[in-house]
């Protein structure tokens, strides 16, 4: 167990399993300025502990794992690390760097930059009651690189591209017949079910692990240079009254008028 302390997290070790719990169930476990850096330190200091074989993250609470950025937090401005003001693109990036297998346990909503999450890691076991999907085109963002270009990879272009485009939300049966989870079970053995899968990683070669996940993300990783091209254009794209329109239109709970605002 580690005596460290987050504000928005939950941190525990147990029979070398690390789980991350995101820990704003008011917020939907929404990502707030300052939590992106407490995850990319909490998947660090498991993922480079010897004796973890796998880490967990997770959402506090029934109703989400994750729904993404904090959209309270978009209308004040972001001048902290990463090329939005916010690291979204390291913790990705750190995600598939550290040498230990990353499971997404998934309750509730796993939206916008909550879907993303799931995706990226290495294993995503979900609930029945679990729901994915995009929001970004419907507040005036966009995921790119690991958001897009890596889904295609996993459930295929036109899947991927209707996920993006419509904005649809998918239950956890469809999500897993194109192939975003690995397995769906009962909200009850969720726990349970995620606990087994660890045991069984925890059994296996650690060094086999590691090289395997090194192997994984070498056919993959020129996607992070097509993310970082594509966050330098979303960080224009939030200057502009179309992606202002977005988030306005979010707060007021009112539809957007992207139209009306886009220029050329």
């Amino acid at each position: 167990m580690s005596d460290k302390k987050y504000r928005d997290l939950l941190y525990a070790e147990k029979d070398h399993v690390a789980t991350i719990t995101l820990n704003r169930p008011e917020r939907y476990n929404a990502i707030r300025e300052g939590m992106y850096e407490e995850i990319i330190d909490a998947l660090m200091r498991a993922g480079w502990n010897r004796d973890i074989g796998v880490i967990v993250l997770t959402g506090a609470g029934e109703k989400a794992f994750c729904t993404g950025g904090d959209q309270g937090d978009k209308g004040k401005g972001r001048y902290g690390t990463g090329t939005l003001g916010v690291p979204v693109e390291i913790l990705h990036n750190t995600i598939r760097d550290v040498p230990k297998p990353v499971i997404a346990k998934v309750r509730g909503y796993a939206i916008g930059g909550g879907n993303v999450i799931a995706t990226i890691c290495d294993l995503t076991i979900a609930s029945e009651t679990a729901i994915f999907g995009q929001v970004g085109p419907k507040v005036g963002s966009v995921d790119p690189g690991f958001g897009t270009a890596y889904l295609a990879r996993i459930v295929g272009e036109k899947k991927a591209r209707e996920i993006w485009y419509l904005c649809r939300r998918y239950s956890a049966k469809e999500a897993l017949a194109m192939g975003l989870v690995n397995t769906v079970v009962p909200d009850d053995e969720l726990d349970a079910e995620v606990d087994r899968w660890c045991a069984e990683i925890c059994e296996r070669s650690p060094t086999a692990i590691q090289i395997a996940k090194s192997s994984f993300n070498a056919s993959s990783d020129n996607i992070r240079g097509i993310g970082r091209m594509g966050f330098e254009a979303v960080n224009l794209y939030y200057e502009t009254e179309e992606a202002k329109e977005g988030g306005r239109a979010f707060r007021e709970k009112r539809t957007p008028e992207f139209r009306s605002k886009r220029v050329g």
